[in-house]
């Protein structure tokens, strides 16, 4: 069991605010990126054997500048929204896989809610695609490779 876990036995009916937080690593994401810890604030309801989970979740990305190479820090701090229901034995368990197959439905077994999966996921896909360290870097000279950010070359135009 990772170390996102829900205790669902602490967990009063109605709204519960949560802060979960473990390493990067615990989390398998990989550590080249992801130096520091991550943290879940989240706000779980419970209703019965039903959870609903919704928050965000915190972590620091190490970035490469896609225009002038250095590398930088961004927060990262995308949403997360789970739903959740008890697991049952028997003829259902097909119809639970069926429907954990949806990005936002999955079960739990009436102690924890392991939300691992999920918040990782969520932190992976928010990463941008072209990460730039400001948004007016101007990157590197296509002749000299002199980082443009720290003043013109001496490349004629």
């Amino acid at each position: 069991m990772s170390a996102f876990v829900v205790d669902l036995a602490t967990l009063k009916p109605g709204l519960n605010s949560v802060r979960l937080e473990c390493g990067a690593g615990e989390m398998d994401l990989p550590a080249d990126t992801w130096r520091g810890r991550v943290q879940g604030d989240l706000d779980v309801e419970r209703t019965g054997e039903q959870i609903t989970v919704r928050g965000r979740v915190h972590g620091l990305a190490t970035l490469e500048c896609v225009r002038c190479a250095r590398e930088f820090e961004r927060a990262i701090e995308p949403a997360l929204e789970v739903y959740a229901d008890r697991s049952t034995t028997g003829r259902r368990k097909d119809e639970e896989r069926e429907l954990e197959r949806d990005d936002y439905m999955k079960f739990h077994d009436g102690r924890y809610l392991d939300l691992c999966d999920e918040a990782r996921e969520v932190l992976l896909l928010d990463l941008p695609i072209a990460p730039r360290c400001r948004e007016d870097c101007r990157g590197l000279c296509p002749r000299c490779g002199a980082d443009l950010n720290e003043g013109p070359c001496g490349c004629p135009r």
